[in-house]
């Protein structure tokens, strides 16, 4: 494998995934997905759902990537666009993408319920309450705007947001009560198992190599075989460019794939927890520097975190993640960790994700920006449609020629580094 992850809370906790073979000869669908994290996963299952024969392909093992190692918030938001800045940018395109990521935490949660898949899922809601008071306007702002578009969110004031989250820190905010959590890797674990119910093959431990349309139909290739088919999801995202650096490098190279932090405190007691996000919602706030907190289903907090110099981060992150959380709930008293983990996500130069039609019947996408886990599993249903026929005006994909980013290797190393910018206008009013 290109990169080795330290192991995470979800692997500890987490039932084995479904035993899957390698690819190995010459094999012909309809629809070939590359990659099964949360947007190669839904989009097969959708296809099924659909009776439309397809075959996944993965590098290493269903949320292996991002998909099985991030914080399990299900946040229906861009993590810096509101509607008027998305339908700005793309027009009737952007309109109805806005309402697949309006719908994109309830769409999540349907598929868990529909499939019956474990996944810890609650769909508690979910809070970003803001660390200045001036900030209180970027919470008006998002309320109007995605209330106008049929969203169910609520500006909250200081004492309410008080009494929500247990804490003194924050000065109100505003919520979506579609939100909530799960368990990242029993999601991408229970939906590979439904993809495989629904009578599609995934194919593990089985990095695609290239891709290329010819004859009219595309053709993945492996180190040991091929898919050949009518249609083409690549759902790789941040691991674009980790395996092989052909696969699709004008993709790999719009996006800067970035350490993300996750840690989980050891079990809170009952008398304490009690008094921390007592409904339980997701909870991620108006920091650059993210402040991010949920609770997990064995009574852990599950935040996060992130350092500038790419040395001893670990270790380095423990006692600084340890006091952020005494400051904002001082009830905690000593706090400590089982698991710190870490993977990439895909952080485009303006926080925008990009959509691209590669082709006849050939799509993907990449630049999550932090805010991937409900909208993956809603895009993979609208690559799903896409791949049945859908007009293009139809579809919640407003898609755009993939933009590289000028000396990529160089924003790579340098992208750690703008943490302290994201410090410093944290410290400023607006």
């Amino acid at each position: 494998m290109a990169v080795t992850w330290p192991p995470s809370l979800w692997a500890h906790v987490s039932p084995p995934g479904p035993d899957l073979p390698m690819l190995e000869g010459d094999v012909t669908t309809e629809a070939v997905v590359v990659g099964a994290g949360f947007t190669g996963l839904s989009t097969a299952l959708h296809l099924r759902e659909a009776g439309i024969p397809t075959v996944v392909v993965e590098a290493a093992e269903p949320g292996w990537g991002a998909s099985g190692r991030n914080n399990g918030q299900v946040i229906p938001t861009l993590s810096r666009h509101d509607p008027a800045a998305i339908i700005a940018r793309h027009g009737d395109a952007g309109l109805r993408f806005v309402h697949v990521l309006r719908d994109s935490a309830s769409i999540l949660f349907d598929l868990v319920r529909r499939h019956d898949i474990a996944a810890e899922a609650e769909q508690a809601g979910w809070l970003q309450p803001v660390h200045t008071p001036g900030r209180m306007k970027i919470a008006e702002r998002r309320v109007k705007d995605w209330g106008s578009h049929g969203a169910p969110v609520e500006l909250i004031d200081r004492a309410r947001m008080r009494d929500l989250l247990g804490s003194e820190a924050w000065f109100g905010g505003w919520s979506n009560s579609s939100g909530g959590h799960i368990n990242p890797l029993m999601l991408a674990r229970g939906m590979a198992q439904a993809v495989l119910t629904a009578g599609a093959t995934i194919y593990a431990r089985s990095p695609a190599q290239k891709v290329e349309h010819r004859d009219g139909r595309w053709v993945v290739q492996t180190a040991r075989g091929t898919v050949t088919a009518r249609a083409l999801v690549l759902a790789t995202h941040a691991y674009t460019g980790e395996f092989s650096r052909e696969l699709a490098p004008e993709i790999a190279k719009e996006v800067v794939p970035t350490l993300s932090w996750q840690m989980a405190t050891q079990p809170i007691g009952h008398n304490v927890a009690g008094s921390i996000i007592p409904g339980r919602q997701a909870m991620s706030d108006t920091h650059g520097e993210l402040y991010f907190t949920r609770w997990d289903a064995r009574g852990r907090l599950v935040t996060g975190g992130a350092v500038a110099i790419p040395l001893n981060q670990a270790a380095r992150l423990r006692p600084m993640i340890a006091a952020r959380l005494q400051k904002l709930w001082p009830q905690l008293g000593e706090v400590s960790f089982d698991h710190v983990w870490s993977g990439y996500i895909g952080m485009t130069p303006d926080y925008f994700p990009r959509l691209h039609r590669l082709g006849p019947d050939g799509y993907a996408w990449a630049g999550c920006n932090g805010r991937a886990v409900a909208l993956s599993v809603a895009l993979g249903r609208e690559f799903s449609r896409a791949v049945q026929g859908t007009p293009e005006t139809e579809l919640g994909l407003p898609f755009t020629r993939p933009t590289p980013i000028p000396l990529h290797g160089i924003a790579r190393r340098v992208a750690p580094l703008m943490l302290n910018l994201y410090r410093w206008r944290d410290a400023r009013e607006v």
